[in-house]
């Protein structure tokens, strides 16, 4: 595999000590703080932020941190398409929850971005957020940014979802689930020419739901045009044109069909596979990754824990894209 073959991270033996055993982190990486900085500060920290309050559908999101890091017990670090090991590249964390405000979209994503400032070494430590609805996200972008130095213009950003987010106000609230990204470019932090969102589908409120992403520039690839049009090569030439810009990867869970993804809260039919999802991302390799969310799963209304499956291993892959990139 692709690296010095020296552990940055430490991982239970498996074959020593059970999966279904033990307290749940994370793809069962250590909790932060019993990692010891002066060897090697942490290269990616996760945390939960679980809230589901910008929800504008079905309500349970806030179980998706804590059922994420009980399914994620059956994930293993090497990654066979990239051929690396991402235990033996990063040092990896898992750093509990940030607070919320249950009843304050922006108190909580104001809390969760404070918190995620306090992780690792700033000037070193990644961030990946689990959520949680995609409200969270905001808060995962502007710690980003802010660790980032505040790049002028903001940073690039991947955005995976069967909705496009860039609505303004839902039930005189702007801090939704349906707003994070108007939210973040109006604040500076990620730059709408730089902007692609891959994956929507299904019906839509107005026709004008488009307008905000054709006014400010943001590359929109729908499932169809992936599917049967010329979205792949849409998605190639963006990334090109990316190069080595830092870049910020959002991945809500109902860009993936419902048959695959059925725990999730604004449920959309006719979306991706979950090997169609995996293939996408792999192919992202080269990308200059500096944060990532993973968003929208809701336990409550999963089957077989097939979602939170799924979500931990988006995880994984994102770790592995970030991975690969470093080799």
């Amino acid at each position: 595999m692709a690296s010095d073959k020296t552990p940055r991270t430490t991982l239970p033996d498996a074959r020593k000590h059970p999966r279904f055993a033990g307290v749940a982190t994370f793809c069962r990486f250590p909790l932060i703080d019993s990692v010891d900085p002066s060897r090697r500060p942490v290269d990616w920290a996760l945390y939960g932020i679980p809230f589901d309050g910008g929800v504008t559908y079905r309500p349970g999101a806030r179980f998706g941190p804590r059922a994420i890091r009980d399914a994620s017990q059956y994930i293993k670090p090497v990654h066979i398409e990239h051929n690396l090991n991402i235990a033996e590249i990063f040092s990896l964390a898992d750093a509990g929850d940030a607070p919320v405000h249950p009843y304050s979209c922006k108190e909580t994503l104001h809390a969760a971005c404070g918190f995620a400032q306090s992780l690792g070494d700033p000037n070193h430590t990644k961030l990946l957020a689990i959520g949680g609805d995609h409200s969270t996200a905001y808060a995962n972008i502007r710690a980003t940014w802010e660790r980032r130095g505040k790049p002028t213009g903001g940073l690039a950003l991947l955005h995976f979802d069967a909705h496009l987010d860039t609505y303004d106000i839902i039930w005189d609230e702007k801090w939704t689930h349906g707003s994070p990204f108007i939210r973040a470019i109006e604040d500076g932090l990620i730059d709408p020419q730089r902007m692609l969102t891959v994956g929507i589908r299904g019906p839509v409120n107005s026709a004008d739901d488009f307008d905000y992403a054709d006014e400010h520039g943001i590359e929109v690839v729908t499932y169809e045009q992936w599917r049967t049009g010329n979205g792949p090569e849409r998605i190639r030439t963006f990334l090109e044109r990316l190069g080595d810009a830092e870049t910020y990867l959002s991945f809500d869970i109902d860009c993936v069909d419902p048959a695959y993804a059925p725990g999730t809260g604004t449920p959309c039919c006719g979306g991706f596979t979950s090997a169609e999802v995996f293939g996408l991302l792999r192919q992202c390799a080269g990308l200059n990754l500096v944060g990532a969310d993973v968003v929208e799963v809701l336990p409550a209304l999963d089957h077989a824990n097939i979602t939170t499956l799924l979500a931990s291993h988006v995880i994984f892959e994102i770790l592995s894209l970030a991975a690969a990139s470093v080799a």
